[in-house]
Parts: structure tokens; C-alpha cells; sequence
């Protein structure tokens, strides 16, 4: 029964997991690997996880741990490469999406990584403040403040359209 469930989780939370591990590491190959080392991690403490609700949130703070350990154990290989000289087969970028990369890039990984775990995990406030270790109003600030800076980043001129 237990592997049942942890089958399924694994099913529900897999896609969510590679895309933030590929936004952490910026390789695709790296970011399947992290993905298998947070759910082998995960397998291990399943049967410690009270509550089967909170496994989304239980399974991210596990791959953020696995990257951060990799990174230290092994000083991990980040390219920074501009997207489109990524060897990753997807269709070209539309000039909307590249520019969005552009601006998320430019955002500190303070303020990147909180807005990052909300749009693409879909995790509260009071998750992300337990993933990052903070308090849920510091988690706020951050997120306000990576908005304000988005909107400063994409029009610097503030609409004025001088």
C-alpha cells in the first residue's frame, strides 16, 4: 500500500520537480539526476511523512537539499550559457519568453527563488518560508519585491513612453 502511494506521488509531483530542478541547474541531464536522488531521498523517509498532503512541499525542500549537497560535494558544472545555446530540444523561443528569462535572470536569486517556488511549484507563502528556512512575511517582502523589480526591469521608463 505504501508503494502505492509513493508511486502515485511520484506520478503527480515528477513534472513540477524536473522544472524546478532545471530551473536550479540549467541542465537538463543534471536536473533528471536530481530528480531521481530527491525521490530515492524521499522513499527513504516516506514512511516518516505524517502527512500525505504536504508532500509537495516536503518534496521540494528534498531536491533544493539534494542540489545545495551536490553543489558542495561537488562544485556542480553550471553553464551559464544564454538559452539559445542550451542543448535542449524544445521549440525555439518566442521573443516574449526569451525577454522573460532575460528579466527573471536579472532578478537577485534572494527574490528569484521565492517567486520561482510560487509560479512554477504553486506553493503558498507559509510553504515557501518552511522550504527556505524564513519567516512567511520575509517571504512576502521577497515576492513584492521581485514584482516591483519585474515591472522596473520590462519598462525602466515607467510607461511614461518617453
Amino acid at each position: 500500500m505504501e508503494r502505492e502511494a509513493f508511486e502515485g506521488m511520484v506520478r503527480t509531483h515528477s513534472a513540477d520537480l524536473y522544472r524546478f530542478a532545471y530551473w536550479l541547474s540549467r541542465d537538463r541531464h543534471l536536473a533528471q539526476d536530481l530528480v531521481q536522488d530527491a525521490f530515492s531521498a524521499a522513499w527513504k523517509g516516506f514512511g516518516s511523512l505524517r502527512d500525505r498532503e504536504s508532500a509537495k512541499p516536503w518534496l521540494f525542500s528534498i531536491l533544493r537539499n539534494e542540489f545545495a549537497r551536490g553543489f558542495q560535494r561537488k562544485r556542480l558544472d553550471i553553464v551559464d550559457a544564454e538559452l539559445d545555446q542550451l542543448p535542449v530540444s524544445v521549440p525555439p523561443l518566442g521573443q516574449e519568453r526569451v525577454e522573460l528569462e532575460n528579466l527573471l535572470k536579472a532578478l537577485p536569486e534572494s527574490y528569484r527563488e521565492p517567486l520561482m517556488l510560487q509560479v512554477i511549484g504553486g506553493f503558498s507563502g507559509r510553504e515557501i518560508a518552511q522550504m527556505m528556512g524564513i519567516t512567511e512575511q520575509n517571504v512576502m517582502v521577497r515576492l513584492t519585491r521581485a514584482r516591483q523589480a519585474l515591472r522596473q526591469l520590462a519598462d525602466p521608463d515607467g510607461g511614461s513612453g518617453e
